[in-house]
Parts: structure tokens; C-alpha cells; sequence
């Protein structure tokens, strides 16, 4: 059974293994994860997914978001991103902001599919990344850069 709950106790390893999937530069992790609120999806009461939504300007942005392997395609991703966009909401969020790599190609479509649309391109976001990132034989340079409209 799926169970999604805010989580503000402390980042233990396996957190830190989610939260570096999506995102790899641990320094910028803890960054954003210091003003950040964590949604945390459980499966029979052992974390499966992970979730951080931060404050940016005015604006919110889901800044990572990952699933364990063993239970990717079971909805989880979704599940996390609708708490994440519930609780935007409840903070009187118009917008929801999401960026994701150029290479990223499942996590781009998972994000339209979620009702998240495309705004801009930061090119050589990640160049700077070390090692490289690179998924899908592609090198992960740029950051897309896609909006959900909440107001509706």
C-alpha cells in the first residue's frame, strides 16, 4: 500500500540515495534540502520515493523528485508529484516550477504527462557537473525548464 506524508525528520542514507539519483551534486542537495520541504512516498512502510519542494522567488519549485528501481511504474512518481502540487497550492503557489536535464527523456515525459508545460532552456547548466552526466547515450548539458499552472 502507497502512503505519501510530509517527512521532517533527518536525512538518513537511504534518503540520500533517492535524493542523489536525481540529482548528483550533494553539495546542491543539501542546499536546497536546508530550506526545502520532503514528501516521502512509503510502500508498506519502507521509503520508496522521494520528493523536495522549495521556495524560489515567489514562486515554488519541485527541485527533486526520485523512486527506488525496484518500484518505478507504479504510479509513485505521479503520486508524489500530485502532494507536491497539493501542498504548492496550499501555500498559494500559481505556479509549480520543475527543470529536469536535456537527457533526461522519461523524467521530461513523466512531467508533461503530469501537466507540467514547457517555458525555457538554461543552456550549460550542468556542464560544470563532474563527473559528466550522461543518461540515454546524451550528454546532459542544459536544463529544461517547465511550469504547472495551478490556478486552475
Amino acid at each position: 500500500m502507497l502512503t505519501i506524508e510530509p517527512y521532517t525528520g533527518a536525512v538518513t542514507d537511504a534518503l540520500w540515495q533517492l535524493l542523489l539519483e536525481a540529482d548528483p551534486d550533494r553539495a546542491a542537495v543539501s542546499r536546497y534540502l536546508a530550506s526545502g520541504e520532503i514528501v516521502i512516498a512509503y510502500w508498506e512502510h519502507a521509503i520508496v520515493g522521494v520528493a523536495v519542494l522549495t521556495a524560489l522567488d515567489g514562486e515554488y519549485e519541485l527541485r527533486n523528485i526520485s523512486v527506488a528501481g525496484s518500484h518505478q511504474g507504479r504510479g509513485i512518481a505521479k503520486a508524489l508529484i500530485a502532494a507536491v502540487k497539493a501542498r504548492a497550492t496550499s501555500l498559494g503557489a500559481n505556479r509549480l516550477l520543475v527543470g529536469t536535464g536535456n537527457s533526461s527523456l522519461d523524467q521530461f515525459a513523466l512531467y508533461q504527462k503530469s501537466g507540467f508545460r514547457f517555458e525555457r532552456i538554461e543552456r550549460d547548466y550542468f556542464a560544470g557537473y563532474q563527473p559528466p552526466i550522461c543518461e540515454n547515450g546524451i550528454r546532459c548539458l542544459d536544463r529544461i525548464c517547465l511550469y504547472a499552472d495551478l490556478s486552475q
